[in-house]
């Protein structure tokens, strides 16, 4: 079987067999089960940029193009209170980057800085994951519906006021999705009437096969937090044919419905047992770069450069590069750490 995406010798860690007067390779490949993996083009090459509490500058997005990334995606976030039903978004209690005002701000600045921005606002109902929200009366899902289209349509608008590259229609809204089918329905033409960009919908690594609108969309999306490997310590071949299943069973969808699939999220920590559950984000005391690298890499292995496949947005990306990842923090960071090396030079030679 013949595969067209990329795996990246990590040179660093590989000592080099060339004459000092010899050029490094500058499109590496290796072999994978016989396969020889090359080097090809993905489009989109994306950090998930956290949205704080200060004006962002220059110096916050240079470390991103120095790692090669060509886009971001900024995250406005609107809530849902305990025992309520309507969306509250552009509060005084929230980060000015989760703002219309902050969203506005690092557009402009990624804009300025040569980035392409997809617009993704993030819903998050206080006190439960967001794929768990759903409502008892026909009454309360009006509610929440009505106020939902308002925060969606507000960051629409922005989105295409400032030619933002993409937009995000919803966040792992699992129950949502599968319960009210038809608001969507509804929601996808009012967001085309104010946004007239590609749009896309981030559903969760476990439930994309229940979207019902994917043929609505521009792209499938996926936040891409799939089991590929049971082992403490997985190597790059573990998790690169732990990928196998899930890479088949999302080419057949893609094939399906003739839509291109993005990553809208991806990552994995640098943990053990990195590979069991990604989306883990519970406290674990190990730390363990090596397993991290191996995830990524088999990662970009499998996918990158697929012709189905438009890239994705790692998880995530701190605007104070300086203070963030690093030997002593273990979340899904790559900033600082080892990994940080191998996506930079994929990255670049994927552009």
């Amino acid at each position: 079987m013949k595969f067209y995406s990329l795996l990246i010798v990590f040179l660093l860690l590989v000592p080099s067999c060339q004459d000092d007067d010899e050029t490094l390779n500058t499109n590496p490949f290796t072999t994978i089960d016989g396969t020889e993996i090359h080097l090809t083009q993905t489009p989109i090459n994306g950090v998930s940029f956290e949205n704080v509490n200060f004006e962002v500058d220059d110096s916050h997005v240079n470390p991103i193009k120095s790692v090669n990334a060509s886009w971001i995606t900024t995250m406005p976030f609107g809530f849902v209170r305990p025992d309520q039903d309507s969306v509250i978004y552009n509060s005084q209690f929230q980060w000015v980057g989760e703002t219309t005002e902050g969203v506005i701000d690092i557009i402009n600045l990624c804009h300025d800085n040569d980035l392409e921005v997809m617009l993704k606002p993030h819903l998050w109902p206080m006190g439960q994951w967001i794929g768990d929200l759903a409502f008892d009366t026909e009454e309360e899902w009006q509610t929440f519906e009505n106020s939902y289209t308002d925060y969606i349509l507000e960051f629409a608008e922005i989105a295409d006021s400032l030619d933002a590259s993409a937009f995000c229609i919803g966040v792992e809204m699992k129950k949502v999705v599968v319960q009210r089918p038809s608001f969507w329905d509804v929601l996808i033409p009012k967001i085309r009437a104010v946004y007239s960009g590609p749009i896309t919908y981030a559903a969760n690594w476990d439930n994309y096969h229940n979207v019902t609108f994917w043929d609505q969309l521009d792209y499938i999306g996926i936040d891409a937090y799939f089991p590929v490997s049971e082992l403490k310590n997985p190597t790059v071949e573990d998790c690169y044919n732990g990928w196998l299943p899930h890479f088949n069973e999302i080419k057949n969808l893609s094939n399906t419905v003739n839509k291109k699939v993005i990553f809208t999220e991806y990552g994995y920590r640098n943990v053990d047992f990195t590979g069991r559950e990604p989306w883990d984000e519970n406290d674990n005391t190990t730390f363990n770069e090596q397993a991290q690298h191996n995830a990524y890499e088999a990662t970009f292995a499998r996918f990158w450069g697929e012709e189905w496949f438009e890239g994705g947005f790692l998880w995530k990306w701190h605007p104070v590069h300086e203070n963030a990842g690093g030997a002593d923090n273990n979340r899904f960071t790559p900033q600082n750490k080892s990994v940080e090396s191998l996506i930079t030079q994929v990255f670049e030679e994927t552009n």
